[in-house]
């Protein structure tokens, strides 16, 4: 029968579609009228939700906008869009204009961090936000500084008279006097008209000047445009008149719809990062032609050229899921030419120079105005090869005169400039592996003895060691990791530090979960963040936020161990016994518990075969890679046979018959001297964590303790980090040579093929970098790993500081069979011969580039 009523409706679904909106439309539409007729005087001055909503609905979707006999022009459309909906603008776009709270948070954390490093304690501010409309920004502020003793003067500039008469009655209401109203199109506003200080700068606004580069006036400190320049047709001349009106120092921030490909964004380095910002064809589609009904233009080159006259400090892109998945960015800029204590916006050269030279620890004088003699001295003592990537990117960015990638604008330089969307970094699908680090930083300390001399680089992993490092405040430390999310934690365990108090700080990392982090992110932490550290921390809040999870500390691939003992525990019955561990007061307590309760189920040879000496999990859940399983399967052959340890004296198919036992192996001389030695719930906070999900107040790493967050708080405590996303080969080869005075590569050299040339090429440039007397310190899986013979035949002297050798336990963690440290005793050659000066590049090229 089916076949014989065919459907009244097209076969093409995006017809249907449209007929079907049309018709809720009409629907809607005919409701509306017969309640407009029903509603008196009184009901317009309050209306109902459901009034509002009908009001708003008929504004948007039903009411011509041909100026209402207004006159024809942008003020004119604006009004008739605007006229009939004023008095219920508020109450009908909260859930339709999301973003704009995070963008206040976001622009007042920036000018809080500002006003905390200014010398004057009653500094003159001033905020103008284009297209206000009714005010409600401004009213929203208050959540997040004092509007009426913050600023000195906030200008609404709006060009619809219905939305600025109801901003001037808000604010009468408010008693807000500092607060102006203007009704005025947006490209004529200009802050001397209003501002008496300020009169002297109008002959350098008269049209004569027009075309001059000098005519800046730059006295706003924050500007805003939250769901305006959607609205403005022509925006490029909006967008360069509030180049003049930010002051040099100002922040501007906006907020809107945008739909957008990533194909646009694929040769740009300066947008902070694209989490997110892609939307799909019909997407794009849909919402261009759903918001040009309104006369709302969502086409990319709004944002682009906002994005291109400013410098980007922070973005984010997100969806309204709420109605219909629709798309909009938040965004803080700065003004082009980025600021600095040691520059002036007049040379953002010198800032390139600076942190190209912090990046590559090379020398570099900055005396202000002697930009010429600094940038020579610079390329006099580092060969060109030695430029950071960093120091590349800027100078095509200034070739090009575009703004500088968002990592230079920041308020720290702790993190160095990477391309985000190489593969070798996609490759970790935004997901750190490690969410706490495994090396025992009690022991490193008493192996490095660091020192305010010291230039260390260590591998990132969770961050925990690098701010162990940092408690011994040495010179430098670069933290490289390949993963640019385990770099990410670590820029937050670093921006809590320095804008927390430890209360807030102790539940984020010591517990790992905090149910206000959000609200920290935005209001707090985010001027002390990259773009895309921020970007990626906003999308992963429920990281510390969800009520299902155990926090931080169960997530990162290490999770999937934490949670399969987790499962055991629950499964076969053995929760209670993993408390009483953790509470046992004795290590003959502890090794009872351990013997008779636990150990017979987690050392089981059916749970090694099974599940623990399976490749993939040994690599998803512990990081354990092919060629450092290879070494403790090539130990474990060479330990009950008598042969040789190295991994090239045994074939693949010796090594795989071998692996159950010899990863069981492996974890019984990695826990049973762990327990035999430390208590887990006093003194052990690696396996603590680990069974319980979190640290407590008696047993955390040392960086958690107050005497550590009272240190590593102050202002200056982290002005010597550098944050590198990069092998380190790559890093290493880009610093000067003799500079670093410790390496730490904790298993890292395990991962390379037995006798790769890539290993020796790293010994190389490690025995480069180092001074005379340079130590690297290193962990593996093998008590004899293969490259000690390389360190050795390449200008070091190893030396063997721990090894698992009849039930020893190394550190508190124990997870490597052995630790080593191997000292710089000569120079090799050098990897490339010095430059001469004919092939040097000139820095008056650097200098010439102007943004």
């Amino acid at each position: 029968m089916a076949s014989l009523t065919p459907s009244i409706l097209p076969k093409d679904p995006h017809t249907q579609i449209i007929i079907v909106g049309a018709t809720l439309v009409l629907l809607i539409g005919v409701v509306f009228a017969v309640t407009f007729q029903s509603t008196n005087k009184g009901d317009e001055e309050n209306p109902s939700a459901v009034g509002s909503f009908l009001r708003f609905f008929y504004a948007s979707f039903l009411k011509p906008h041909n100026g209402d006999g207004l006159g024809e022009g942008q003020q004119a459309a604006l009004e008739s869009f605007y006229k009939a909906q004023a008095g219920v603008y508020d109450a009908t776009r909260k859930s339709l204009l999301r973003g704009r709270e995070d963008m206040l948070g976001l622009v007042a954390a920036q000018l809080v961090q500002k006003a905390a490093s200014e010398r004057t304690h009653d500094p003159k501010r001033i905020w103008v936000d284009i297209g206000g409309g009714t005010g409600w920004n401004i009213e929203a502020m208050s959540e997040y500084v004092d509007v009426p003793e913050f600023f000195s003067s906030v200008y609404l500039v709006d060009f619809s008279p219905s939305l600025c008469e109801v901003a001037r009655k808000r604010f009468t209401r408010l008693g807000w006097s500092n607060v102006k109203v203007v009704c005025q199109d947006a490209r004529t506003f200009r802050l001397e008209d209003h501002e008496s200080d300020m009169s002297g700068a109008v002959a350098s606004r008269s049209p004569s000047s027009y075309y001059s580069e000098n005519n800046s006036v730059g006295g706003a400190d924050l500007i805003t445009l939250s769901y305006s320049l959607s609205m403005i047709p022509d925006f490029y001349s909006v967008i360069d008149s509030l180049v003049s009106l930010l002051s040099p120092t100002g922040t501007i921030g906006a907020v809107d719809f945008y739909v957008q490909s990533n194909v646009d964004l694929t040769c740009r380095n300066y947008t902070g990062g694209i989490v997110n910002r892609h939307v799909n064809w019909f997407g794009r589609l849909f919402w261009r032609a759903w918001f040009d009904v309104d006369r709302v233009g969502l086409e990319a080159g709004r944002r682009d050229y906002l994005e291109y006259r400013f410098g980007t400090v922070l973005n984010t892109n997100s969806r309204n899921t709420l109605l219909g998945s629709i798309p909009y960015y938040v965004w803080v800029g700065c003004q082009k030419k980025p600021t600095s204590s040691l520059s002036t916006p007049n040379f953002p050269h010198e800032i390139v120079h600076r942190l190209d030279a912090a990046a590559t620890e090379s020398p570099y004088l900055s005396p202000i105005n002697h930009t010429k003699a600094i940038s020579r001295a610079v390329d006099n003592s580092t060969p060109p090869e030695l430029r950071s990537k960093a120091f590349n990117a800027a100078i095509v960015n200034l070739s090009a005169n575009l703004p500088l990638p968002s990592f230079f604008y920041q308020n720290h330089h702790w993190r160095i400039h990477y391309d985000d969307q190489l593969k070798k970094h996609t490759q970790f699908k935004n997901e750190y592996i490690y969410a706490f680090t495994w090396e025992d930083s009690r022991v490193d300390q008493r192996l490095l003895k660091l020192t305010s001399d010291d230039v260390v680089l260590a591998i990132t992993s969770a961050g925990d060691n690098i701010l162990s490092y940092a408690l011994s405040s040495p010179a430098r430390i670069h933290a490289v990791d390949l993963n640019p999310n385990q770099n990410h934690l670590l820029e937050l365990k670093v921006a809590s530090f320095t804008a927390l108090p430890y209360a807030d700080f102790w539940k984020l990392f010591g517990v790992g979960k905090h149910p206000n982090f959000r609200e920290l992110l935005v209001s707090r932490l985010s001027p002390h963040m990259s773009s895309r550290a921020f970007q990626y921390w906003l999308s992963h809040a429920h990281v510390f936020t969800s009520q299902r999870s155990k926090g931080l500390y169960e997530t990162g691939g290490s999770r999937h161990a934490i949670r399969i003992i987790r499962l055991l525990s629950q499964v076969l019955g053995f929760r209670s016994q993993i408390k009483a561990l953790l509470e046992a007061k004795t290590l003959n307590e502890q090794r009872e518990i351990w013997s008779k309760k636990i150990r017979p189920i987690i050392m089981s040879r059916l749970l090694s075969y099974l599940v623990v000496s399976q490749e993939k999990f040994l690599w998803a859940a512990l990081g354990v890679p092919h060629n450092q399983l290879a070494m403790l399967e090539a130990d474990h052959i060479a330990a009950e046979t008598h042969t040789s340890p190295s991994p090239l004296e045994h074939t693949p198919k010796e090594l795989n018959s071998t692996r159950g036992a010899a990863v069981w192996d492996y974890m019984v001389q990695t826990l049973d001297p762990v327990i035999d030695s430390s208590l887990i719930g006093e003194d052990n906070p690696y396996y603590l964590v680990c069974l319980q999900g979190s640290y407590s107040q008696r047993c955390h790493p040392d960086y958690l303790k107050p005497k550590s967050h009272q240190k590593l708080s102050r202002g200056n405590a982290f002005d010597g980090l550098r944050i590198h996303t990069d092998e380190i080969n790559e890093v290493v080869s880009r610093l000067t040579p003799g500079t670093l005075t410790v390496a730490v590569v904790m298993d890292s050299m395990d991962w390379f093929d037995p006798g790769a040339a890539e290993a020796a090429t790293q010994i190389e440039k490690l025995n480069r970098a180092l001074k005379l007397g340079g130590r690297v310190l290193l962990r593996s899986a093998a008590l004899t790993p293969w490259y000690i013979a390389t360190f050795e035949s390449m200008g070091f002297q190893g030396k063997r500081v721990g090894a698992r050798i009849a039930g020893a336990c190394i550190d508190r963690v124990n997870m490597y069979a052995s630790c080593y440290i191997l000292t710089k005793i000569e120079n090799l050659a050098p990897l490339t011969p010095r430059p001469s000066p004919s092939r040097r590049v000139s820095s008056v090229d650097l200098e010439a580039l102007e943004i």
